[in-house]
């Protein structure tokens, strides 16, 4: 039995499992990291990019990652930081900090005009923004069919083809011109409640957001990798990601390495901005296991993880509201803040109450208290349907020998 309570044997399957995939052209490289009772095991293969740059670079623990989405839950544990010392208070309006989203208009018809509305019942509040239940968010729907679909989409447009979109200011005044398309609470809607919420933390300190979170929570878990952009010597880790190009069904770049050097963060970078490295999150993500502590530092409390990482989402919620990926998703998922919270195992896998959440670029990560277990995924290709992350969790539940 190796360390950690697992099959030495059956754990080489995870190594497997990367080769596969990058032996089939899914991704130039891989990152896992399979954790469990303290003992940590990181398998990496291939390179940072397909060709140039990075193509002979080996993809390492030090690899650093455009990690979306995993944005989201790093933020909400710095609004949770500021709940603790009471800068904010999680049910208390927004109003005073984001008055653009004061005294809001509800669209009498999610699909009708943008004119025809009825008032809010109640004001925004900061668990709305942690839980995904603002009123507003991603609205899926072919364009000029539904109004509220084409406004959201407009509200990050600059003013040309290289602008990176408004600040968050501008962001946040175009949205509370906006009806919200539901009444707040009411349901689940991804996306723009995340960065309305980064917006609210550089307001409440007085700080931009990437030195709140360097302050409260990277500098505290040691993750100095994990940032809003990517400069000097660190640009040579930094590994090309890739979106499927549906026409050809070949890999594009999406994003090379002098996006994040030389890019300002823009108004989304709560909801998706960040880098990190698989050291750097396999911190973050013991912390929460750990109950908000790493190697001896504490920096969220343990009555804090727990809400965190609860289901925060009555049934009747679930099923109202959407998501574009996967199929079913609240059939076997509820959400805490800013990350989903498995309510029901289907497969070998997460157990039930395990909590973590996927990336844009083939990047998915899930702690589970029951087994006292993290798993991590790092890759940088769009395909949001890839085998790889249920073979990869099954390779890494499979191992379990205790």
């Amino acid at each position: 039995m190796a360390a950690g309570g697992f099959s030495s044997k059956r754990l080489a399957r995870v190594r497997d499992v990367l080769e596969r995939h990058v032996d089939a052209g899914h991704g130039p490289g891989a990152v896992a990291v399979v954790a469990r009772h303290g003992e940590v095991h990181i398998e990496a293969t291939g390179n940072l990019a397909f060709e140039g740059e990075g193509s002979r670079t080996p993809m390492a623990a030090d690899t650093i990652c455009r990690i979306t989405s995993w944005t989201k839950p790093i933020v909400a544990a710095c609004a949770m930081t500021l709940v603790e010392d009471c800068t904010l208070r999680l049910n208390d309006p927004v109003d005073a900090l984001l008055p653009e989203l004061a005294n809001m208009t509800v669209l009498a018809d999610p699909n009708g005009p943008l004119d025809d509305t009825v008032p809010a019942k109640r004001p925004i509040t900061l668990r709305d923004l942690l839980t995904c239940r603002l009123g507003t968010g991603t609205v899926l729907a072919e364009p000029g069919t539904v109004p509220i679909s084409d406004a959201l989409n407009a509200l990050e447009r600059g003013d040309g083809p290289d602008d990176a979109g408004p600040s968050p200011d501008e962001w946040i005044r175009r949205l509370g011109r906006l009806p919200l398309v539901y009444q707040s609470g009411e349901r689940w809607m991804y996306y723009i409640p995340a960065i309305a919420l980064g917006v609210l933390i550089a307001r409440a300190t007085g700080m931009p957001l990437e030195d709140v979170l360097r302050e409260r929570i990277c500098e505290p878990l040691g993750m100095k990798d994990t940032a809003l952009s990517v400069g000097g010597e660190s640009v040579s880790r930094l590994a090309t990601a890739y979106v499927l190009d549906e026409a050809t069904g070949e890999f594009v770049v999406a994003a090379s390495r002098d996006g994040l050097g030389r890019q300002p963060p823009t108004f989304k970078a709560a909801a998706s901005g960040l880098v990190s490295t698989a050291d750097d999150f396999l911190a973050f993500a013991s912390a929460l296991l750990a109950g908000g502590t790493h190697r001896g530092r504490r920096v969220l409390s343990r009555p804090s993880v727990t809400l965190m990482t609860s289901d925060h989402l009555t049934q009747r919620q679930k099923m109202v509201s959407k998501f574009v990926w996967p199929p079913g998703f609240f059939e076997d998922f509820g959400w805490g803040f800013g990350m989903g919270i498995n309510t029901r195992r289907t497969y070998l896998g997460p157990s039930v109450g395990s909590y973590g959440w996927y990336g844009k670029y083939g990047t998915t990560w899930f702690n589970d208290p029951a087994e006292d277990m993290t798993t991590i995924l790092f890759a940088q290709t769009e395909w949001w349907q890839m085998p790889i992350f249920h073979d990869f969790w099954t390779a890494a539940y499979q191992a379990i020998d205790d």
